[in-house]
């Protein structure tokens, strides 16, 4: 088998009702979605992802000028070889965006291989150590003109009619708003729901620190990046100060952009994306050397249905940190914000059941993608 063709598609839709994080104002839904077209007529499917601020050409541009040139023609089972050829290649651009499209490249790859044969792709990678994956509810962005303590609690109140034993809150405002924000959404769910909070690298260490010593009450799960990702002595400064976990990781990129976080025990708890940090070969490689160092890995997850089915794929094979009669297992990052093209991509094959996310069973990622859907959301980068 042979890949014949790799085509990226750059999708982007105006949102209705635009929101904002710690980082600006989202007023779009972006992607790059991965093509991988074969000999055989099989075709694989892959993403790259697009945080909300970022454009999705950048990620479509190293697929089309720097990797397809060097895979057309090769086979996609070669690839471990082909990631490290294509990193190789991009090293002189620094990792980071380069490796962001590396990532859809990979999970394309992988797809392929998996529908060739199939098999999803958990069965690939050694198994599934679950069938279903708890998930939490991401979310709580702030809308114009809304009152967001009053919002944050209408939203929570809503995650938990739908089933959602856990969420993540969107903070980074501010120290004391973010305190009364995180104090009033524990107040509406009670104590049973698991909480977190994610500033998305809004603060320095004296901030981070006094955000994390006075939200103690609320007793929050784990606090996600609360620091710029260059600065690991802060972050090391920050973890055991208090119960909460410190999380960071989805602007990590390939195992030698985790290296020193992981032996130098930096976090409590790794994120990296499969859609940024180096799909499927690198992510396992990133995930062994956790385990190496007997470190938790809660992925990240942002971006459509194909982020989302392929993500799946990749938790359902992380064993717990440690294996124990009870383990704390990897959760699931559900994202419930304002998305025109996430659920009608892969036909809503992904949802909830009884708390759970099941994991896709068919081949590669395990669900179809609809043709039509690029074709609506899709614009010109050829």
């Amino acid at each position: 088998m042979k890949i014949v063709d790799i085509v990226p598609h750059v999708l982007s839709t105006p949102l209705e009702e635009p929101f904002s994080f710690s980082q600006g104002w989202v007023d779009r839904r972006s992607t790059m979605i991965v093509e991988v077209l074969t000999d055989e007529g099989v075709t694989g499917w892959g993403e790259s992802l697009c945080h909300g601020l970022q454009p999705p050409e950048v990620a479509a541009a190293f697929v089309e000028f720097c990797f397809k040139p060097m895979l057309v023609g090769r086979d996609p089972f070669d690839v471990e070889v082909l990631w490290e050829e294509m990193y190789n290649r991009a090293r002189p651009f620094g990792g980071g965006a380069a490796v962001n499209a590396m990532s859809g490249v990979d999970i394309a790859l992988w797809d392929v291989i998996g529908r060739y044969l199939d098999r999803p792709i958990h069965k690939l990678l050694g198994g599934a150590f679950r069938s279903e994956v708890t998930p939490y509810a991401t979310g709580f962005y702030r809308r114009e003109g809304q009152d967001y303590v009053e919002a944050g609690v209408e939203e929570a109140s809503r995650h938990l009619s739908e089933g959602f034993k856990a969420m993540k809150l969107k903070i980074g405002f501010g120290v004391e708003a973010d305190l009364e924000y995180v104090h009033a959404v524990r107040e509406t769910v009670g104590p049973r729901v698991r909480l977190m909070m994610d500033a998305n690298c809004a603060y320095d260490l004296p901030a981070a620190r006094r955000l994390l010593l006075e939200s103690q009450d609320a007793e929050v799960h784990f606090f996600e990046e609360p620091l710029a990702p260059e600065d690991l002595e802060g972050y090391k400064a920050l973890r055991n100060l208090s119960a909460t976990y410190v999380a960071a990781g989805e602007n990590l990129f390939g195992k030698i952009g985790y290296r020193r976080w992981i032996s130098e025990g930096a976090l409590d708890i790794l994120q990296p994306d499969l859609c940024s940090s180096g799909g499927f070969t690198e992510c396992k490689k990133i995930a062994a050397l956790a385990q190496a160092w007997n470190t938790a890995v809660v992925p990240h997850v942002w971006g459509s249905g194909i982020g989302l089915a392929a993500s799946l794929q990749l938790i359902t094979t992380l064993p717990p940190t440690p294996l124990s009669l009870n383990p704390e297992e990897p959760m699931l990052e559900y994202d419930r914000s304002l998305h025109p093209f996430r659920e009608d991509l892969i036909g809503g094959a992904i949802s909830t059941v009884n708390g759970k996310v099941p994991v896709p069973q068919g081949p590669g990622i395990g669900v179809e993608v609809h043709r039509e859907v690029l074709e609506r959301y899709g614009k010109p980068f050829r």
